[in-house]
């Protein structure tokens, strides 16, 4: 493995052999250090002058894949792991919090155009958006307490674009692949002095490889900007979803071995999953208006308010769960500029009521009613952070904030009703980050901080459909130190990070016999970690039909291990951690030509991930390639358009994409799709020009 690591970065500058280096060959990397805003911790800054381990992923990124999906951006980046289990069933980690993700996000607060897209309980609808929604994404990696509230898995920041073209345009994609996969989309837009409004709709489905796969998603985005004045700025994010996909549940390794594309099957009193017609069925609502005012070249505030309604069926091997979320929250944060720096603070309220009731499942119809429950979340924090330009080119940062976390329960169905509440103690979570310019490209920073997160509402009320308040709340601290910058003039760019990250309550997933799931603690861990990111931008000779070539590589090293922890008569303090890869790699080439062609190849290799905390099972160790090429022209009339078709998992690994940890039985295997095919267009028009 490290032998193919120091292949690669050898690679990297001996491209320079072949190519003059160059500010801007279209290249993301570049670009981040140089131009784009980064928006994390409120700094606003160059990349390069972020005293942060920050991910940043752009349009081209999204760009290298089949435009169906998210996942294979984000797997760009080290330390983040995003998964798949199958169509539409999506998990993220960010420095392996998926110890506590049986499904979908937890322990990683995500915003989305400035609001919280995680509800008031800790969950993540992730899956509900559409590619095309998001233009940009910042992933921060480590505990993010200091602004963003209780969590110690990290934040994301994702936003969504208006085109910047003049006038109104309207624009139209299709992608259609192996396994019944099709896509497409219609969009229109327009943008004048003071506004720019977009309308998206967006189909996405999918027949599956494994049975119990089928999958659906409608999704429509409304976006609006608009300048009232020079001083004011209002904001309009709307979107509505429906979504179904089938969930086909773990396999043990013979049965992986043997038939990967089969669902569970029935075993002993448990019927299967393709029996149980085994589902998930969302739809949902989500509406969120922001408004910044500037006072002055000091002072400035951004508000922003959101409310969203879900209602949730799930279909399920032991049950038949239907449940309705509804939240509002929102987030206020107030700048202040001084000679030397600047000052933020502000709040984030969350509240969400949820009424749940339980079936027997007969068949994917609900039966007798097992039990009907209501949960009350509320969170909220306070934050401020204090920045400071130092002496010698120093920048120091200093934040922090209080949160406040209540969970209220009751069980309806019983006589008398039952009660329930988990007040978490308000935890102040700090953070002190400083960067120092070492060269015009380069620079080196450092930071501690320090996570509190309290269990999820999906935690302390799991799959078994009871209460456990007897869940601690896991608390960290990280240190870290990160070099990045820019060499041969801005061609080689580079980021490394290295961080210790102590964790104590470590809040781990089991599983029943059912295939139920439920949480415990599970003591200390002690996770060590190294991250790289390089990329060579290079514009080739004027003679060469190459317009660029931009090998990249990013790598996760990760030495995750719990450091005291005792499970019954079992002492598992020494094992690796539960889900983690300790080797990850990614890396390709971007290839554009002069005449509109163009290409991307992505390669991808994944150590074995111990699947349980006593380590007795492990998953192989597999490798993925990707490719796909395109070609781009514009018609008379400018009407670009872009043809692409694309191979993903070129070798063909038999390997699984989320697995089921700890699972009840050995079914840890989810079995992701084998090697398959993808065509697709892309193109817009102009309507009005101004």
């Amino acid at each position: 493995m490290m032998r193919i690591l120091l292949v690669i970065i050898l690679l990297l500058p001996a491209m320079a052999a072949f190519s003059q280096p160059a500010g801007d060959s279209g290249n993301d990397s570049t670009i981040l250090l140089n131009a784009i805003t980064i928006r994390a911790y409120q700094h606003e800054r160059r990349l390069l002058d972020v005293p942060a381990s920050v991910g940043v992923i752009g349009e081209r990124v999204f760009e290298r894949g089949n435009n169906s999906s998210l996942l294979p951006a984000i797997n760009t980046l080290p330390g983040v792991r995003m998964e798949e289990r199958s169509p539409g069933s999506y998990r993220l980690s960010i420095r392996g919090s998926t110890l506590r993700s049986p499904f979908g996000l937890r322990n990683v607060k995500v915003y989305w155009n400035d609001l919280p897209l995680t509800d008031p309980g800790g969950n993540t609808y992730l899956n509900l958006l559409d590619f095309g929604s998001i233009q940009n994404a910042e992933v921060i990696k480590g505990p993010g307490g200091s602004l963003y509230g209780a969590g110690t898995g990290g934040v994301v920041l994702m936003r969504s674009e208006v085109p910047r073209d003049e006038g109104a345009s309207a624009g139209f994609s299709a992608t259609a692949g192996s396994y019944g996969s099709l896509r497409y989309t219609a969009e229109v837009q327009r943008i004048t002095n003071g506004s720019e409004v977009a309308l998206r709709y967006a189909h996405l489905q999918s027949d599956g490889y494994r049975r119990q796969t089928q999958m659906s998603r409608d999704v429509v985005h409304a976006l609006g900007k608009f300048r009232v004045s020079d001083e004011r700025k209002i904001e309009v994010n709307l979107f509505y979803a429906d979504l179904f996909y089938e969930t086909p549940g773990g396999l043990t390794e013979n049965e992986f071995r043997e038939d990967p594309g089969q669902a569970r099957p029935p075993a002993g009193p448990n019927p299967g999953a393709e029996e149980q017609r085994a589902a998930v069925y969302n739809k949902t609502f989500y509406g969120g208006f922001a408004h910044q005012y500037r006072w002055n070249s000091r002072w400035s505030n951004s508000t922003g308010v959101y409310g969203t309604h879900s209602q949730f069926d799930n279909p399920a091997i032991r049950n038949y769960e239907k449940r309705v979320e509804m939240s509002f929250g929102g987030r206020s944060n107030t700048q202040f500029a001084f000679n030397g720096g600047k000052l933020d603070f502000g709040i984030e309220f969350q509240h969400g009521f949820s009424p749940i009731s339980v079936y027997d499942n007969n068949r994917g119809q609900s039966g007798s009613l097992q039990n009907n429950d209501e949960i009350i979340s509320t969170s909220a924090l306070a934050f401020t952070q204090l920045e400071f330009y130092l002496p010698y080119d120093f920048f120091l940062t200093a934040g922090g904030s209080m949160n406040f976390v209540d969970v209220r329960y009751q069980r309806l169905s019983d006589l008398p009703p039952f009660h329930q509440r988990k007040k978490f103690d308000p935890v102040f979570s700090p953070r002190v980050a400083v960067l120092k310019r070492i060269t015009e490209n380069t620079s080196v920073h450092a930071s501690v901080s320090r996570g509190f997160s309290p269990p999820t509402v999906a935690e302390l009320y799991p799959s078994t459909a009871t209460f456990n308040d007897a869940i601690n709340p896991e608390e960290g601290t990280n240190f870290e130190i990160g070099f990045r910058g820019s060499l041969y003039k801005n061609a080689l760019q580079f980021d490394v990070v290295a961080y210790s990250f102590r964790l104590t309550e470590t809040i781990v997933v089991r599983r029943t016999s059912d295939d139920a799931d439920y949480f415990v603690n599970a003591g200390k861990t002690d996770q060590k970690g190294l991250e790289v990111s390089l990329s060579w931008n290079a514009a080739q000779n004027r003679d060469s039909p190459f317009l660029s070539l931009a090998p990249w590589l990013s790598y996760s090293l990760n030495h995750y291990r719990f450091s005291d922890y005792t499970q019954d008569v079992n002492d598992y303090s020494g094992n690796k951690l539960t889900g983690v890869s300790p080797n990850i790699l990614s890396a390709g080439v971007d290839l554009m030509v002069k005449n509109g062609l163009y290409a991307n190849i992505t390669f991808t290799y994944t150590d074995r991930i111990p699947l349980n905390d006593a380590n007795s099972e492990f998953a192989d160790p597999y490798s993925l390639l990707g490719i796909k090429a395109g070609y781009r022209f514009v018609l008379e009339g400018d009407f670009p358009i872009n043809l692409f078709a694309g191979v993903d998992n070129v070798l063909d690994e038999k390997y699984s994409l989320g697995h089921d940890l700890n699972a009840f039985g050995g079914r840890f295997y989810n079995p992701a799709m084998p090697v398959s095919f993808y065509v697709g267009i892309k193109g817009k028009i102009g309507l009005i020009n101004r």
